[in-house]
């Protein structure tokens, strides 16, 4: 499942929208306001960097029947190749046929942070089309401080478990403190283990990795499908290096324009348009704990506020082998990462009836380990390390202290009365980053590129549709193709009309019809 994540309440915003410009007009403005253009690299490889694009990589069997593992270098620093190297992780599975091969396809599932390869592993190499897996190679690569790849990591399991219950609606000024205590350590502890690789994990450089490994793949053009953050991987390829796009599909797509605060109060509308569409589905089935027919969706909102508010007053028993109890931290998390899915709904009514009927807290528990990536041993991956180690260097943070989110609070809380608060809190995480950012929201038009396919959701709550259409707008060969659904991305997710039109078009090479819209 495409990842997206933040800091405490990680749905809170796919990292991505957790740092962004600090100042308040920006922080408010427009994707029109963006007036920087990212700029093409030179078509010529240069001198410094020949060695990586000339390496051959050494497969492996990956212990996964089917799928084969290699290890590619890439400069750690791009400015200084001389300076070292990053090992990334890289996993394919070779086209099986019948037909004759297209070529490599790379996949990329979203986050920052969420692995390529377990991603290749248990979905895309399996569940992809059998036509478009007998066609291509489908290939996967951990980014730099991903998974597999020299991965970055914060807390050890105790800490990321005290971090993730941690209150991000404070009331008082002791728990604003407490929270603030808590993205310093998170933030110290990433500077502490990996202080060499935190500064070199932003886009541009994992997308530059991209482009040394369809090099070593021998293919002359890339050929991508990325979802959530991956839409902002493969609209970055493009705008870098143009001519080498081949077949792009940007599915569930971020506008890179945006200020951080900005992109935090889209998607904050985002999750109240896809709570919505929940409760009013909610309300037509006879076991939802926020109400019965009749119900609207502003009374099963105020319902899951209540409910909410008694989550911190009183957690919830979760009969947690290390003793965590549900509070109104985790239990937002469980609700929140059900809207991802409308598959999930049912999942979610079952886990709020226990939780709000019974007192059983163990449903939304799941629903919130899930989301993290915690294991039934309380092991975590490093998904929420690397999201925060991204995001934070690609963009300034989005408020520099307290003062500044309590001002925000207003506007966050009109967008979404039952997530505002937690989504802006959430936003403060990289005012205290240890290590610089290095880019700025900007724009792509990847003049030169091939026809991109653009797919929005409609009623998607992590990257509103408003997005895609930006994105589209963007790109001088964007194409978008709208699902009129819930959920977040759509290749998949059981709509024809869309699977068909991605496939025709990573098949084919034949883009959608200007406007074409599915459901």
């Amino acid at each position: 499942m495409p990842r997206t994540g933040g800091p405490l309440l990680v749905a809170a915003a796919l990292l991505l929208s957790s740092c962004a410009a600090s100042d308040g007009q920006r922080g408010e403005a427009s994707a029109a306001d963006a007036v920087a253009m990212l700029t093409a690299l030179p078509q010529a490889t240069p001198s410094s960097l020949a060695s990586y694009y000339a390496q051959k990589l050494a497969w492996r069997d990956c212990g996964v029947p089917g799928f084969q593992c290699a290890t590619m270098k890439a400069p750690l620093d791009y400015d200084k190749p001389s300076s070292g190297d990053v090992k990334l992780a890289v996993a394919r599975k070779k086209a099986t046929g019948p037909g004759s091969r297209l070529g490599s396809l790379l996949v990329n599932p979203g986050g920052p942070g969420g692995s390529a390869i377990d991603y290749l592993q248990q979905y895309a190499g399996l569940g992809y089309p059998a036509e478009v897996r007998a066609r291509y190679d489908i290939v996967a690569m951990d980014p730099r401080g991903v998974a597999r790849s020299e991965p970055v990591k914060c807390l050890d399991d105790r800490g990321m478990d005290a971090y993730t219950q941690t209150d991000v609606t404070p009331d008082d000024r002791a728990e604003t403190d407490a929270l603030v205590g808590e993205y310093r350590k998170f933030a110290e502890g990433c500077g502490a283990r990996d202080a060499r690789i935190l500064r070199h994990v932003s886009t541009v450089e994992a997308t530059r990795d991209m482009d040394i490994l369809r090099a070593v793949l021998g293919d002359q053009k890339l050929n991508y499908v990325g979802a959530s953050y991956g839409t902002f991987l493969g609209a970055t390829y493009a705008g870098l290096f143009p001519q080498r796009s081949g077949r792009l599909v940007l599915d569930g797509a971020i506008d890179p324009s945006l200020s951080a605060r900005r992109t935090n109060l889209d998607q904050t509308a985002g999750f109240e348009t896809a709570f919505q569409s929940f409760a009013k589905d909610c309300a037509r089935q006879s076991d939802c704990p926020l109400g019965g027919r009749g119900t609207t969706p502003r009374q099963a909102g105020e319902h899951l506020e209540a409910f909410f508010r008694k989550l911190d007053a009183h957690p919830l028993s979760t009969g947690d082998a290390n003793g965590r109890r549900l509070g109104e931290a985790l239990g937002t998390t469980g609700v929140i990462a059900a809207m991802y899915d409308k598959a999930a709904w049912p999942q979610l009514r079952k886990a709020l009836a226990s939780a709000m009927n019974k007192g059983d807290g163990v449903g939304l528990l799941a629903l919130s380990d899930m989301y993290y990536e915690r294991d039934s041993k309380g092991r975590y991956s490093n998904l929420m390390y690397a999201n925060a180690a991204v995001n934070c260097l690609d963009s300034p943070a989005a408020f520099a202290d307290p003062a500044e989110v309590e001002k925000a609070l207003p506007t966050f809380e009109k967008a979404s009365p039952v997530f505002g608060a937690g989504l802006a809190w959430s936003s403060l995480n990289c005012a205290y980053w240890p290590v610089r950012p290095t880019g700025e929201p900007h724009r792509i038009e990847a003049k030169g590129a091939a026809p991109i396919v653009v797919v929005g959701t409609t009623r998607d709550p992590a990257t509103p549709y408003r997005w895609a259409q930006a994105l589209a707008s963007q790109l001088s060969s964007g194409r978008l193709l709208t699902f009129d659904g819930d959920g977040h991305t759509a290749y998949g997710r059981g709509s024809r009309c869309i699977d068909s039109a991605i496939d025709a078009y990573l098949l084919r090479g034949t883009p959608p019809t200007p406007g074409k819209r599915c459901s």
